[in-house]
């Protein structure tokens, strides 16, 4: 965790109440480290990312799997850092990816800067997206109950390590649903809740586990067209966010069959996509139909 976060001393300004006045500490604090991360495919620069450093081969392969460029570990044939600097000094903020020689390389390298805005917006990016799915989230048979759902938001918070340290990290988790209540694969922190997920994806890739049928994606922020196309990407079907999704993510949503629940509070939850994968137990609190919002 050491480069995940870094120490920095601040004067803490305590208010009595009165708003005239105050004590001054002069305190060490935690931040969450944010460094630029380029991407490189064959030698070639592709994209710069700002991240939390850690994980960073599964953020680059995530992304890959993102951008559409791979689907399966067997065509990611290596992950290497390179020198970062003039002086040839290895910075650990560039990764080149080989690919296998068959891959396509992308039509334009280009650089991406992760942000919270939307990167790839309008009609014709969710067509785009549809049409480059690799794998079908629609034809998931996962069905999940709604209290085991609610309940995924407080198990994603209690693993979060960085986030208790620093309280400036966003989270990703990958939950595999069954018989057996929800099983928490995978989790990811970082600045970028983008890159979250990335990490997550590049993981179960890296693990040769794509498509992640049957798993749901719990993110700790809301949820963006981007988040949507990440998890249909990498043939998810279920994703829930704390946070509000946009409009654009709930219209790829529905196209893509991905089921998108957002505000996932614990003890209330909001279905934008998706609803009939969501199921109740047996003998427990009535539905309640055509309430008004």
């Amino acid at each position: 965790m050491a480069r995940m976060t870094q120490r920095r001393k601040i004067h803490r300004f305590n208010l009595d109440g009165s708003g005239t006045e105050y004590t001054v500490r002069f305190k060490e604090d935690v931040l969450a480290a944010e460094e630029p991360l380029e991407i490189r495919i064959g030698g070639r620069s592709f994209a710069v990312t700002m991240r939390t450093p850690g994980d960073d081969f599964d953020l680059v392969a995530g992304f890959l799997v993102s951008e559409g460029i791979i689907s399966s570990n067997s065509e990611l044939v290596s992950l290497r850092f390179c020198t970062g600097d003039a002086r040839g000094e290895r910075t650990y903020n560039v990764v080149d990816a080989q690919l296998r020689p068959d891959v396509p390389m992308p039509d334009t390298m280009r650089h991406v800067y992760t942000s919270s805005s939307c990167g790839i917006c309008g009609t014709e990016s969710i067509e785009s997206v549809r049409k480059t799915l690799p794998f079908d989230p629609a034809k998931d048979p996962l069905q999940i109950h709604v209290d085991v759902l609610a309940e995924l938001p407080e198990r994603l918070r209690e693993a979060q390590a960085v986030f208790d340290k620093t309280g400036g990290v966003h989270a990703t988790g990958l939950f595999k649903v069954d018989g057996a209540g929800p099983e928490l694969l995978c989790l990811r922190e970082d600045v970028g809740r983008h890159n979250a997920v990335d990490k997550v994806v590049g993981w179960a890739l890296r693990q040769n586990l794509l498509p992640l049928g049957g798993t749901v994606l719990q993110v700790s922020g809301r949820a963006s067209f981007e988040l949507v196309q990440k998890a249909a990407m990498a043939g998810i079907p279920v994703l829930s966010a704390v946070s509000a999704p946009s409009s654009l993510a709930a219209d790829l949503a529905v196209e893509t069959g991905v089921t998108l629940v957002g505000f996932s509070r614990g003890h209330s939850l909001n279905v934008y996509a998706g609803h009939e994968r969501l199921s109740r137990r047996q003998n427990v609190a009535r539905e309640v139909t055509h309430a008004r919002v």
